[in-house]
């Protein structure tokens, strides 16, 4: 695309001079165009927001890649957590003609006249970690993310597994879901791969409530739920952010976050790995595992650029390869719908 307008451009050139006996030469070109017109390729990027220390690495990623010394000119639009704003921020790059748009949707639905617009002015979407919903997939290039199902899956199987290494019974559990924003793909996948898990197993899920991955409603949910229920001895946090609120809801309760149910501790499942202070809480066996979520999409969308810019397809569906962490031995490897995954385990050195 950024070649098919350098094109273009030189053909003007060449025209408007025509008639004159001096050549325009590459060098003089590259003098009297900028270089955000001339040499970068210009990207496009609609964040959703700021939630979570996943989100900030995300965006991280993305500016430490697309940067000039790498070729490229990055317009960077953040969403607050508004879907109105991203579709602005979309309609805005169409207008100053990026060569690529990179969407991270705050839902899933609602996107199907904004890429339509995109497509009508030949620009490639490229969508990152969460889905879209749309009924024309043609709209949009490919997506790039994680499997957000199999995360609560793994997650829910290393419990299922450690439990049966400790000697707990699936009956015994209690769990409360502190879920992420609703209609988001990770808030869908965490939580179908709990709800399956529960029916499988024979868990009892408490209460599923919305914590907007933030760990202040993390912690506010937490307290409210520890009011509620005085049996709760598993919370699965569908993030980081969630996982250190609930943590302060439990110790200012009284109460002891940590693998030991039938001591009366309260074990905290959570997702992602981002967090030093999580990671941190997996040595100190405050968090009992943790299903890695990789934000470091900027280089995997580059090299989906690299293979549009010479006209190859990409896949349409890209997954990441993450980890799960644990402070326990217990359990060396689980192993979901035939793979096996191992654990890794995260101690003090």
């Amino acid at each position: 695309m950024k070649i098919y307008k350098l094109f273009i451009s030189l053909i003007m050139v060449l025209s408007l001079c025509g008639c004159t006996s001096k050549s325009v030469t590459t060098q003089e070109m590259t003098q009297s165009d900028s270089p955000e017109k001339g040499d970068l390729t210009v990207i496009g990027f609609s964040q959703l927001g700021a939630e979570s220390d996943w989100r900030s690495s995300n965006t991280q990623s993305m500016k430490t890649t697309f940067t000039e010394e790498n070729g490229y000119r990055l317009i960077f639009e953040d969403g607050q957590q508004k879907q109105a704003n991203q579709i602005m921020a979309i309609r805005k790059f169409i207008q100053q003609e990026v060569d690529y748009i990179v969407l991270a949707p705050v839902t899933e639905t609602g996107w199907d006249t904004v890429l339509r617009e995109a497509k009508d002015a030949n620009i490639p979407v490229i969508i990152v970690d969460r889905m879209v919903d749309v009924k024309d997939d043609s709209l949009y290039e490919c997506w790039i993310g994680s499997d957000f199902k199999l995360e609560g899956m793994k997650m829910c199987q290393w419990l299922n597994d450690y439990c049966k290494k400790k000697g707990i019974r699936g009956s015994d559990l209690r769990i409360v879901d502190l879920q992420g924003n609703i209609g988001a793909t990770a808030q869908i996948g965490r939580t179908r791969g709990l709800s399956e898990s529960a029916r499988k197993f024979g868990w009892k899920v408490l209460e599923y409530v919305p914590a907007d991955f933030t760990q202040t409603k993390g912690r506010e949910v937490m307290k409210t739920l520890l009011r509620k229920y005085d049996d709760i001895n598993v919370v699965y946090c569908e993030n980081d952010n969630e996982a250190l609120g609930a943590i302060e809801a439990i110790e200012e309760a009284g109460k002891v976050a940590g693998p030991n149910i039938r001591a009366g501790e309260i074990m905290v499942l959570s997702f992602d790995g981002i967090n030093e202070d999580a990671r941190q809480y997996v040595i100190d066996n405050k968090i009992s595992c943790i299903a890695e979520c990789n934000p470091l999409h900027g280089p995997r969308v580059k090299g989906i650029i690299e293979k549009l810019e010479k006209g190859q397809e990409p896949p349409k569906l890209s997954y990441v390869g993450e980890d799960i962490y644990a402070h326990d031995k217990a359990v060396e490897s689980i192993r979901v719908d035939s793979i096996e995954y191992p654990i890794t385990v995260l101690q003090t050195k």
